[in-house]
């Protein structure tokens, strides 16, 4: 029998918390809308058809945790996946619900 690699209980913990944060459909929505584009609060409110502060609070909540960054554009701030990880992440799960036929 093959030996499995064995991970630390910490790391998986982190793991499962580093996956609630998609957990939230808003915060997809987000991450989804930056996949097309790097945008502004203000063109994610438009985009998303949500409040300035409920967007600000989930951008906040994903740049805590590692999956937007953001750059000062004059007054702006604008906002993009962190890394490539990030729309990997996205992908494969978009992927796995269409080869499912859209039902989980």
């Amino acid at each position: 029998m093959a030996r499995q690699n064995k991970i630390d209980d910490t790391v998986l913990f982190k793991l499962a918390d580093f996956f609630k944060v998609f957990g939230d459909s808003t915060r997809v929505r987000i991450l989804h809308a930056l996949m097309q584009k790097e945008r502004s609060v203000n063109e994610l409110t438009a985009v998303l058809s949500m409040t300035q502060p409920a967007v600000s609070q989930q951008l906040r909540i994903l740049k805590t945790n590692h999956l937007v960054k953001s750059r000062r554009e004059g007054q702006s701030l604008i906002y993009s996946p962190d890394d490539s990880h990030v729309e990997k992440i996205l992908k494969i799960g978009l992927e796995h619900i269409f080869e499912k036929g859209g039902r989980l």
